[in-house]
């Protein structure tokens, strides 16, 4: 995959350096954070965020929980900002997917046969 696979899915979410503490650049001189900026961003979104190096396979491992602990995702990579990296840009995909996926809300208007209407919930 590379880091720089990992920076073009960041960047693709919508995410960029305006803010710039806690961020490296690239050798093609893009700007992405590190891996403390990316802790950090999970923290403010209510995950935790830990990378860990899997000896058996040479490659580092970000997988991120919520508040209770349940596991909500995992990405792997060939170095530590590179997994870190692509794990944002995976919780930033989820959290624009579920902010689009809201349920209905309870008081919406339901159209009936005979064209009234009828409030459900209120």
């Amino acid at each position: 995959m590379g880091l720089d696979f990992a920076i073009d899915e960041l960047y693709a979410t919508g995410w960029t350096a305006l803010d710039s503490s806690g961020c490296l650049r690239h050798t093609d001189g893009r700007w992405y954070p590190g891996v403390t900026r990316v802790t950090s961003e999970f923290k403010s979104s209510g995950f935790d965020l830990s990378v860990r190096h899997i000896q058996l396979f040479d490659c580092f491992r970000a997988e991120w929980k919520d508040a209770i602990g349940t596991p909500s995702g995992a990405v792997v990579g060939r170095t530590q900002a590179e997994a870190a990296v692509y794990a944002l840009s995976h919780m930033r995909r989820r959290a624009a997917a579920a902010a689009h996926a809201e349920p209905a809300r309870a008081d919406t208007m339901v159209e009936l046969k005979a064209g009234s209407t009828l409030r459900v919930g209120a």
